[in-house]
């Protein structure tokens, strides 16, 4: 009996010392995507009936109102450049850039196949990840747009470095290929277990990063794609459908479709913090996915889940 009681006691103890989150609800309807600013200022949603929405998360203010085109297609991946200067939307049959400057549509083009991952750069430039393996680099600025052949099965993951040099994308096939973006040129491939699922790349774009689909994540370097090392994922599988460098090269931010964020040390692979986002109050559905994380300060960071709701941590003392 007494050890049954210690048990109750120190599982009491343990859910009272799970961090608390500060809670926003941006939207209270169904979302297919979401992405934060780098600096965790801004949110771009796609909303099931109210189109795209740019909220300022300083001011708590809508900013601007989109619409993906004409037919009502809702955007399944959205992206904000760090500069903070555009904003892109990837339905599964066409991708639009935004000024964020003045709200203007910047362009709009259809695409050869389904729509599968979207990235975009300081420059305005785009990378999308189509599910028949190919991907489009698209640079408006210079009127450019180059047919990447690299994948031979769907392309699940696109990353740009800030400047749009460096494209790096992940497939079913396996394959994580980092290249340049303005070429087309093949720079390294990496092979990984299974299909690969998430791709991230520094702002810098000195260090990159890709997981698959059971339970491994590595780095490697850019320059020589050498390889630092890998996640210290301890169970059978752990999925990721965010990830994003620190602004120091540090450490790593992830979320999963299972309402978990995550900080990881990047020279030795270490899980340092874990959290569970929240449910809404008459949530029909327990789970929810994690849309994207952001570092808005070095003491604090931010996820926007499924569920509509911006939550920020404080990081734990190290």
């Amino acid at each position: 009996m007494k050890s049954t009681h210690l048990l109750i006691i120190c599982s009491l103890l343990l859910v009272a010392c799970q961090p608390k989150s500060q809670i926003t609800e941006i939207v209270n309807e169904p979302s297919y995507s979401a992405d934060l600013s780098v600096d965790g200022r801004y949110v771009l949603i796609s909303t099931a009936n109210n189109g795209l929405q740019l909220w300022d998360l300083q001011t708590k203010t809508q900013k601007y109102q989109w619409t993906q085109d004409d037919s009502q297609n809702s955007a399944i991946d959205t992206k904000i450049a760090n500069n903070l200067k555009y904003a892109a939307s990837l339905s599964n049959h066409s991708v639009a850039l935004w000024s964020m400057e003045n709200g203007q549509s910047l362009g709009w083009w259809s695409l050869p196949s389904t729509g599968q991952s979207l990235a975009i750069s300081d420059t305005g430039s785009l990378l999308i990840g189509l599910t028949d393996g190919s991907v489009m680099s698209l640079d408006p600025a210079n009127n450019s747009l180059i047919k990447f052949l690299g994948h031979s099965e769907k392309v699940n993951s696109v990353a740009l470095s800030n400047d749009g040099t460096l494209a790096l994308t992940g497939a079913n096939d396996k394959q994580v290929i980092l290249w340049h973006a303005k070429t087309g040129q093949p720079i390294h491939t990496w092979a990984l277990p299974t299909r690969a699922i998430k791709v991230a790349i520094s702002q810098d774009g000195s260090l990159v990063f890709a997981a698959d689909s059971t339970n491994q994540g590595l780095f490697w370097q850019a320059s020589d794609g050498q390889t630092l090392g890998k996640l210290n994922i301890s169970r059978r599988q752990m999925n990721f459908s965010a990830a994003r460098f620190t602004n120091d090269n540090k450490h790593l931010l992830t979320g999963t479709p299972a309402r978990e964020v995550s900080l990881w040390q990047i020279s030795n692979g270490k899980m340092l913090a874990n959290w569970r986002v929240s449910r809404t109050e008459h949530a029909q559905i327990k789970g929810a996915v994690v849309y994207s994380v952001a570092e808005p300060t070095n003491n604090h960071i931010s996820s926007i889940s499924s569920n509509g709701l911006l939550e920020t941590w404080s990081l734990p003392v190290q």
